[in-house]
């Protein structure tokens, strides 16, 4: 049987490819397993210090099986709590995952692909991708945490825009509306993601966990408890290897040798 991700380790950089690519990797119940397997696997792993999160063939994720939706039309509203509910496990484990995951797009990302590169915690995208929430063109709203993402990184108005116009907006504007990070030409996306991951994966890893937990939870706190928060984490991560090794590496003038732990 296909695997519906596959993984690849080089060194500390883990890549999973989501390998649906005869239709445009959309997902399924046994993406979703898979993806939950290999997140829970790489979270535990010292060894990896960075995840990437692509997409094989034409597209990242062209959204929802949609022909698997019209197979089903008349379970739909008890099957897709029980789809949505495992989708979301996924947006919830790329969200805790304790080291930073890139989402490296290009082609297609449409609706609950949207959701997953969002989840992601960078995002790098080939100047070819188009992507639309689309959600609204079949007649549903949106999941995968789109609703939650979408109005903290571009506001409400703008928010409303994409999930009830649906007209596709291409890289550029991705871009500009803080979606992606970076936008390059089609044929240096590999090197730059490579790039990006290498820096990534020669980083204090526990410090960047910590920073993603802060700024994940930020919304839902109040400023003296964000304070706090910083607090309690800067104090872990000072009894940290890494940090002794880039406070001696300042101060000795040298680049500091992380070692993610």
């Amino acid at each position: 049987m296909t695997s519906h991700v596959l993984l690849e380790r080089r060194g500390a950089i883990a890549r999973l490819t989501l390998n649906r690519p005869e239709k445009l990797n959309v997902l399924g119940a046994e993406m979703v397993s898979e993806l939950r397997t290999y997140l829970a696997e790489l979270g535990a792993d010292p060894a990896v210090r960075v995840v990437i999160l692509e997409g094989a063939g034409k597209a990242f994720m062209a959204g929802g099986d949609v022909v698997n939706f019209y197979a089903n039309l008349p379970h739909m509203p008890k099957l897709i709590r029980t789809w949505a509910t495992a989708f979301h496990d996924v947006i919830q484990d790329l969200r805790s995952m304790p080291k930073p995951v890139l989402a490296k797009v290009h082609g297609a990302v449409a609706g609950g692909g949207l959701s997953v590169m969002m989840a992601c915690d960078l995002a790098i995208a080939a100047e070819g991708t188009k992507f639309t929430l689309a959600y609204a063109n079949i007649g549903t709203s949106p999941d995968g945490g789109s609703t939650h993402f979408l109005p903290r990184a571009i506001g409400a108005r703008r928010a409303l825009e994409l999930a009830l116009i649906t007209d596709p907006f291409d890289a550029a504007r991705a871009c500009e509306l803080g979606l992606v990070n970076w936008v390059v030409p089609d044929a240096e996306l590999d090197a730059r993601t490579t790039e990006i991951a290498t820096r990534l994966a020669n980083g204090p890893t526990e410090a960047y966990a910590r920073t993603k937990a802060l700024i994940g939870a930020t919304f839902d706190r109040t400023m003296a408890e964000q304070l706090a928060a910083e607090v309690e984490s800067f104090s872990a991560c000072a009894g940290t290897h890494d940090f002794a090794e880039g406070v001696t590496a300042f101060v000795e003038k040298r680049k500091p040798r992380f070692e993610g732990k």
